[in-house]
């Protein structure tokens, strides 16, 4: 098989990679519907439809990796699409609210391994600046979608039920599955799989476990992308219930996403120019400085109901922030693990998102019907993080 056009394999590697985010963000939408069908008493008990899924892709990104040195990276990749699958038909038929969160738990477990297993191919195919220049056009393509997701979503409502967005999700795997099927040839040939075995898994793991660095980068990676679940858990109830915004909410959410995607683009300059220790190190005190800034004038001055034009004020420079410190944070804990890329970048980003599940939830729960519990949890997290950071950077001078 001839390997697709560099335009058309961009295009299918964003297609793949955007299926977690299409997944979760799709959904956000839908959610009070979903909690008014299954009759659930708690209103912040629909954020269990984010966080689940946030669970099985923690996992599942531990499996897909070492599978794909393994097997190749097309049956690794057909496996997790299998999973998916499975686990969207059981959300679309779902009779329960707890088997949902089942099926919800299964697509996570299979998103994973688009979103692993294509970096493997990005790297199969391409090195330095080609490699480079390949990903910041995927990321470019990639942005829209965290952005569009929600409008998709609220479109479907007005035309049926919430059933119809996990049919159209499914709808899209199939599509994106036989398109890449058909046009990307397997990279990993078979002289080039070695199978990890069970001593060498260990090995690994008692090696990453040493590395203060990368522990270090991993806990910091765990909390904030831990304040990122707990937002898309609660962004709905926080626009919707709080603020009022209807059918506008997917326009405000996308003004959010586009500031996480803007700072991708702008971060790849800055670290060029600062280096990625002062940008992420900069990025933990803007998240922080802001959110102690923004706390007590949320809770004195506006008695915990800031207007929306102030919460937005605050919302875009931080999670422009966190759109800095996700990349960087990643690439600091790669740094020692050059012999075990495969492996260190499945349990760097297992152990952070699943990290990230209870933390998430916690400050998802905490919603109270106002921002206050977020903007809280992300000035801990800043603060938190910005000492292990600071600790960090002194021990590896």
């Amino acid at each position: 098989m001839k390997a697709a056009p560099l335009a058309e394999f961009v295009a299918i590697a964003a297609a793949m990679i955007s299926l977690v985010a299409l997944s979760i963000d799709a959904m956000l939408p839908a959610l009070p519907d979903i909690g008014q069908e299954f009759a659930l008493s708690d209103n912040n008990d629909q954020q269990l439809v984010i966080t689940l899924l946030f669970l099985g892709l923690g996992i599942g990104q531990l499996v897909y990796g070492p599978m794909s040195d393994a097997t190749g990276r097309k049956p690794a990749i057909y496996t997790g699409f299998f999973i998916f699958f499975i686990g969207t038909v059981i959300c679309l038929f779902a009779p329960t609210f707890y088997l949902m969160l089942v099926g919800r738990f299964l697509q996570g477990l299979g998103a994973a391994s688009p979103r692993i297993v294509m970096m493997a191919v990005i790297r199969d195919r391409f090195q330095g600046t080609t490699m480079a220049q390949v990903m910041s056009f995927i990321m470019a393509v990639f942005i829209l979608i965290p952005a569009l997701a929600p409008l998709m979503g609220q479109g479907i409502l007005l035309l049926g039920s919430w059933h119809m967005i996990f049919l159209v999700i499914l709808i899209y795997g199939f599509v994106t599955l036989t398109w890449f099927a058909l046009r990307q040839p397997e990279t990993l040939a078979p002289e080039n799989r070695n199978g990890l075995t069970p001593r060498d898994f260990l090995t690994g793991i008692k090696f990453i476990a040493g590395e203060k660095l990368t522990v270090g980068a991993i806990l910091v990676m765990g909390m904030v992308f831990g304040g990122f679940v707990g937002y898309l858990g609660s962004a709905q109830q926080i626009f919707v219930d709080h603020y009022q915004t209807g059918k506008a909410f997917p326009f405000y959410f996308a003004m959010i996403a586009l500031a996480i995607g803007f700072a991708s683009i702008v971060n790849s300059k800055l670290v060029v120019r600062y280096g990625v220790n002062s940008v992420s190190m900069s990025a933990l005190i803007i998240q922080t400085i802001l959110s102690a800034i923004m706390l007590p004038i949320f809770i004195l001055v506006f008695q915990n109901h800031p207007p929306l034009w102030l919460f937005l004020t605050y919302c875009l420079p931080l999670f422009f922030s966190l759109g800095l410190q996700f990349g960087n944070l990643n690439a600091l804990a790669m740094k020692p693990l050059g012999h075990i890329a495969g492996l260190g970048a499945s349990v760097c980003g297992a152990v952070s998102t699943t990290l990230a599940v209870p933390v998430g939830t916690l400050v998802g729960q905490a919603y109270d019907g106002t921002p206050v519990p977020l903007t809280a949890a992300f000035l801990v997290f800043g603060i938190v993080g910005s000492l292990i950071f600071y600790r960090l950077c002194r021990e590896n001078d």
